[in-house]
């Protein structure tokens, strides 16, 4: 167990020793970052995740996706220790193709490339089996000595008061702290127990994610594939056996998802090699599939009293462009900013005015952008698929234009 914190909270004229600096709800990517900077930064943090402790090697049945993490996300996994355990693990993310399917048969495909080297000496990021980040994240926290974490203990109870929350957990303990980090999902249980309400948008559409293995090597490059329904994108991973490997992420109208999540898989396969224009020779699966709810939700605020929103449980956006995962990261780097201008405020009430003073805005105009672009993508009559097609070409073809878009894709500040 971590040591204990020596922050003192003074009630009724009775000081009592919180038990922790910061309780961070949630033990998905969004959580284990959270807990890695505070503890790096010298907070003491409980991460609390009420899934319980898997080995993290990704067999019987485990967790076989990925996430993609852009340039800003890197710098702040350089301040967390994680930097260098996930790069073995990684593969960059060197150029953006976006490619526009035909329109009938004698439509003409487009297909046009976005190079990080343009912009950076950087690539634009990393993607990461989901496997190796909790691995490694996991390593990291147990290598701070301030850090506790336990599995399948989730949060059943939040009491704030101007001085300190009361967390309740599943093990029937209760803990005390300073600041609640809420990075439990868009279904948030410690949101809902404060009260914070959401906007919520539904697009009609779900998502697929699965892995596959495939003839033609990707070469480093994320390929976004527009038809209707939504993009089909391959974003790189390390060879399996031997063999060029990526992730899909497909979207499509519910419907339709639902009739291709219950193909045999044989029939998937030949469905999969149909969307993909057979840009990457036959594709084969490489695990599960599984499938998600396309939203837009964005919560009213970014906190409450003595309680931060970050991750899905403040806001959740349609999966294009890598933004969701790397916008939690923004709410921990604003977060922890605050925090370490000054630690004696931590979790009070003017740092969280300030936290979503500086998020929430922020937040709003990313996901309208998002919303924006996933209504565009979905577009399934010729004429608005042509008038795509077009508008990608412009953008491309004037290189202002195209620096300016890919630096605003990488995120910072989003």
């Amino acid at each position: 167990m971590a040591a204990q914190c020596d922050w003192v909270i003074r009630k009724g004229g009775e000081s009592v020793t919180a038990d922790h600096d910061i309780i961070v709800s949630g033990g998905g990517v969004a959580g284990l970052a959270a807990s890695c900077l505070f503890g790096q930064a010298g907070f003491d943090v409980l991460c609390v995740d009420p899934a319980a402790a898997t080995s993290g090697d990704g067999a019987h049945g485990e967790d076989l996706r990925s996430t993609a993490f852009l340039q800003p996300a890197l710098a702040l996994f350089e301040r967390a220790g994680l930097r260098e355990r996930l790069e073995p693990h990684a593969s960059a993310l060197q150029t953006m193709r976006i490619v526009e399917a035909p329109i009938g048969e004698e439509g003409r495909r487009l297909s046009r490339d976005f190079d990080a080297a343009e912009i950076s000496a950087e690539p634009f990021g990393w993607n990461v089996p989901n496997a190796a980040i909790k691995r490694e994240m996991l390593a990291r926290m147990g290598e701070l000595g301030s850090v506790e974490f336990l599995p399948g203990v989730g949060v059943e109870r939040v009491f704030t008061r101007d001085g300190e929350a009361r967390i309740g957990l599943s093990d029937g303990s209760e803990r005390r702290c300073r600041l609640a980090i809420a990075a439990d999902g868009r279904n948030s249980p410690v949101r809902e127990a404060v009260g914070i309400a959401v906007r919520t948008v539904r697009y009609g559409q779900k998502a697929l994610a699965f892995c596959v293995v495939h003839d033609i090597p990707h070469g480093g490059v994320s390929t976004e594939i527009h038809c209707s329904g939504g993009p089909f994108t391959l974003v790189p991973l390390p060879d399996r056996g031997g063999v060029p490997c990526s992730a899909v992420v497909w979207m499509e109208r519910g419907p339709e998802a639902k009739r291709l999540l219950e193909l045999p898989e044989d029939r998937f396969e030949a469905a999969l090699d149909a969307r993909s224009g057979g840009l990457f020779g036959s594709m084969k699966l490489a695990s599960p599939r599984s499938m998600w709810p396309v939203v837009s939700q964005v919560a009213k605020r970014m906190g409450a009293e003595r309680v931060a929103l970050a991750g899905e449980a403040a806001h959740v956006v349609p999966p294009i462009g890598a933004q969701g995962l790397n916008m939690s990261l923004s709410d921990l780097r604003a977060l922890l900013a605050l925090a370490e201008q000054s630690p004696t405020s931590l979790g009070d009430r003017r740092m969280l005015d300030a936290y979503h003073r500086a998020r929430h805005a922020q937040v709003l105009a990313r996901s309208a952008a998002i919303d924006a672009l996933n209504r565009v993508s979905m577009a399934g009559s010729a004429p608005l698929r042509r008038l795509r097609a077009v508008s990608l070409d412009v953008l491309h073809a004037a290189a202002p234009l195209r620096r300016r878009a890919m630096r605003l894709g990488l995120g910072a500040g989003g």
